[in-house]
């Protein structure tokens, strides 16, 4: 299994609200959304401030590093105990882990098997073995097809966005823990999978092999007038270097529009690098790990001239949001579209004894101008429904873009 990253933004649990999309990363494939570090590549992180954890209702005692763990998260001590109790009576560590997570009343704690953990660490390498499908859970427990990766395995079998996904290998889904129907369609390549789908009151299967795939996580295509439009899907692996690409390659003279529109997070150094491509170093962002408050830095050199829009809706979380918020605590872009989605607490990784991985919420991340995001989302300073990109060009037009 790799090392554990050093910790994460992320949304999770999203299936608590009606219709809200649990964003995968990948073919159906991580039970979550998220920013996270990997060791030793943390951006210019630097302490500005220790201060002291606040102690949860209760009592509850402090963490492993001796810090209390604040209201709403779990203590990673009593997870562990937990886990490797389990283990010594023969035992799930991983189910006795997640009933002290629920518990502790962590909105965004969860644990993973091994083998569940590993997966989401090749989907931030833009990789994952899988059949092509991000799904979204509904508030009475269905699962329905959110969208189709196009030439996947669900594509080619006819796989559309809007299906709902009743089984998986003559397992029924409806109520079934997102991970869980996740772990179900996790496997090796070339390995067949059946999926049972209702389509318009029709009950169809089909039987698809699920596949290496990859992801193109930026794209950039030009628009009339001058304005490059740069879409971040998610911040994997080497997306924050091809943002900077992008803009540096972009015609002079024009506008930039940056697309974070149902971006679930990613790596949250890449989210920097991104962010790097359009400011001259300065802040970021700030965020707290038990009462250490840190910061997060551009790097120097960004592109600080041309006018600049960002696209944001409701699938606009956490990484994503962090870039969003600097860019316009700073005064660098303008956001148009409607509210993001409020995901700014911190969660890190704890190996158990039995090799699974809680990742327990730590603390929160605040925007350059002190904004907690967490449960608020970023209001957009121009709010816009479908025509998003339209009401951006107007902006970049009185911004002296176009013709």
């Amino acid at each position: 299994m790799p090392g554990t990253p050093a910790f994460r933004f992320r949304p999770r649990d999203l299936h608590r609200g009606a219709a809200l999309t649990l964003a995968l990363l990948g073919a159906l494939g991580a039970a979550v959304s998220t920013g996270y570090w990997d060791d030793g590549d943390e951006h210019r992180v630097e302490t500005v401030f220790a201060g002291t954890g606040t102690p949860a209702p209760g009592g509850a005692g402090p963490d492993a590093d001796g810090a209390a763990p604040r209201p709403g998260t779990a203590d990673r001590e009593a997870v562990a105990r937990a886990a490797a109790e389990a283990v010594a009576e023969g035992k799930s560590g991983k189910k006795a882990a997640q009933e002290v997570v629920s518990r502790s009343g962590d909105r965004w704690g969860v644990v993973y098997d091994a083998g569940e953990y590993q997966a989401f660490a090749q989907e931030m390498d833009g990789r994952w073995t899988g059949v092509g499908l991000w799904v979204e859970r509904r508030a009475d427990g269905r699962i329905d097809v959110e969208r189709v990766q196009p030439g996947g395995p669900a594509a080619r079998a006819g796989i559309r966005a809007g299906d709902r996904l009743r089984g998986v290998d003559g397992r029924e889904v409806a109520g079934m823990d997102l991970a869980r129907v996740v772990a179900l369609l996790r496997g090796e390549a070339g390995t067949p999978v059946v999926l049972t789908l209702e389509r318009d009151g029709a009950v169809r299967t089909h039987t698809v092999r699920r596949e290496q795939l990859r992801t193109e996580p930026v794209t950039v295509r030009q628009l009339p007038g001058g304005v490059t439009v740069i879409k971040v899907a998610s911040f994997t692996r080497g997306s924050g270097e091809r943002v900077r690409q992008a803009v540096r390659a972009a015609p002079p003279g024009g506008g930039l529009m940056l697309d974070l529109r149902g971006n679930p997070g990613g790596l949250v150094a890449e989210a920097v690098t991104a962010a790097s491509a359009f400011l001259d170093g300065g802040l970021v962002a700030t965020y707290d790990v038990r009462g250490t408050e840190r910061a997060l830095y551009a790097e120097p050199g960004g592109d600080t001239g041309r006018p600049l829009v960002t696209l944001v809706d409701g699938g606009t979380m956490s990484a994503a949001e962090l870039v969003t918020g600097a860019l316009q605590d700073r005064g660098r872009a303008v956001a148009v579209g409607s509210r993001t989605f409020g995901k700014g607490s911190v969660q890190m990784p704890t190996e158990l004894p039995d090799g699974s991985v809680a990742e327990l919420t730590v603390g929160t991340y605040r925007t350059p101008a002190g904004r907690s995001l967490e449960g608020r989302g970023i209001t957009p300073d121009l709010a816009a429904g479908e025509r998003v990109e339209e009401r951006a060009r107007t902006v970049l037009g009185g911004l002296g873009v176009g013709p």
